[in-house]
């Protein structure tokens, strides 16, 4: 970990807003300790790079003596966050609830020292109140603010629904900033509506201030916005060679924002490399490669991160195929290519592996295939790739 930092770059690295005014919040700390938390839905089993952001800025917190909570949402899943999203999520439960959290501790653990925060679950309090209490809490927000979200009003204006239960959750979250009774709530900038919420409510509830910090959105693999459920993530469990050549897969255009925002590495440096790229003085591939060993070095140490920089290089630079390809059975003569994608473990689902596909990232012996209902004849040796990393060999 790097010294702590001083309160005025923890309120200007990796923020996007600091509402209502950065002023206010940067008086208030520099009185006295403050009470913060960013919460997280244990909706799925991995993080990625962009959960990473806040999990910095709450160490940065932290780091400094602040009360920091690391809040797993065990009480507001099982309404689901419809932010950013088209349609309602699917229920959860208990037991992944359980499975996942326990998932999030060991991928976090890199970045987060448990000793210096403290973890609380939102579902203590929230699955626990009675009829009588929610009406209470719901009586100090309007149905119209709440119906006022973008993703709310997109569905409505295509005849699609808008679940109850969904215009729940701004409430439920916002809740737990009254119980919490804090300071300061974090979160990207998909959240902002969900934390001014919490932010009305703890003033009417608590009749107390409480300030916003959104943390800036990355984007993924695709150029897209990084998310579950695009298929486009950096995992934070993802083997080193596997985030490493992700990370050098990204438009050159990415690498500042990365090293700015996922990386430890001090904006001073961060703004000479930016400097040195723009004076052709360092190659954007090298800047590139960079940012990739220094994500990797922070996740799994500067031995893996040198590995997988080298592999990288004797492998995309040099031409030369891994020497650790995994291997795959399969038992019948010929597959569809979405089946033998899938049997190959190289697609996450027969819709990603369509996906891939039609966008031109699958190779067969090295030939782009552009095919994909004719049935794939297997035989031993052949390999299968997938973008510029996944690899697979028929055994």
């Amino acid at each position: 970990m790097r010294d702590a930092l001083s309160i005025d770059e923890i309120l200007t690295r990796r923020v996007e807003k600091v509402l209502p005014a950065k002023e206010g919040l940067l008086q208030l700390m520099s009185k006295r300790k403050i009470r913060l938390y960013q919460g997280f839905d244990p909706t799925g089993s991995r993080l990625h790079l962009g959960h990473s952001i806040g999990l910095r800025k709450l160490m940065e917190f932290a780091n400094l003596g602040h009360e920091v909570i690391f809040l797993f949402g065990t009480g507001t899943v099982l309404v689901g966050d419809p932010s950013l999203r088209d349609s309602a999520r699917k229920p959860i439960t208990q037991a992944e609830i359980e499975k996942n959290i326990k998932d999030w501790k060991r991928q976090a653990a890199p970045l987060v020292d448990f000793e210096k925060v403290s973890i609380k679950e939102n579902g203590d309090w929230l699955i626990p109140l009675t009829l009588k209490e929610i009406i209470g809490i719901a009586s100090n927000i309007s149905s119209l603010q709440l119906f006022k979200r973008e993703m709310f009003q997109r569905r409505l204006q295509r005849g699609d629904t808008v679940w109850y239960h969904e215009t729940m959750y701004p409430l439920l979250q916002g809740y737990d900033s009254v119980v919490m009774d804090v300071d300061l709530e974090i979160g990207g900038t998909d959240q902002e509506f969900n934390m001014l919420i919490g932010r009305d409510l703890q003033r009417k509830m608590n009749s107390k201030e409480k300030y916003i910090l959104t943390t800036p959105m990355i984007m993924g693999t695709d150029g897209k916005q990084m998310s579950k459920s695009s298929g486009n993530c950096v995992w934070l469990d993802d083997s080193p060679q596997d985030m490493f050549g992700k990370i050098m897969s990204m438009p050159d255009s990415q690498t500042v924002p990365y090293l700015t925002l996922v990386t430890s590495l001090p904006l001073s440096r961060v703004k000479e490399i930016e400097d040195l790229v723009q004076l052709k003085e360092m190659h954007p591939m090298e800047a590139k490669r960079l940012c990739a060993w220094e994500v990797v070095k922070d996740f799994h140490g500067r031995k893996a991160a040198d590995k997988a920089g080298e592999e990288f290089r004797e492998t995309f630079s040099e031409g030369k195929l891994p020497l650790d390809i995994p291997a795959t059975v399969v038992k019948t003569k010929k597959l569809s290519p979405v089946d033998l994608l899938c049997e190959a473990k190289l697609a996450s689902s027969k819709s990603n592996a369509r996906r891939l596909i039609e966008q031109g990232g699958v190779r067969i012996d090295g030939v782009v295939l552009q095919d994909g209902k004719t049935p794939v004849l297997i035989r031993k040796g052949m390999i299968i790739q997938v973008g510029k990393r996944k690899y697979a060999k028929i055994a």
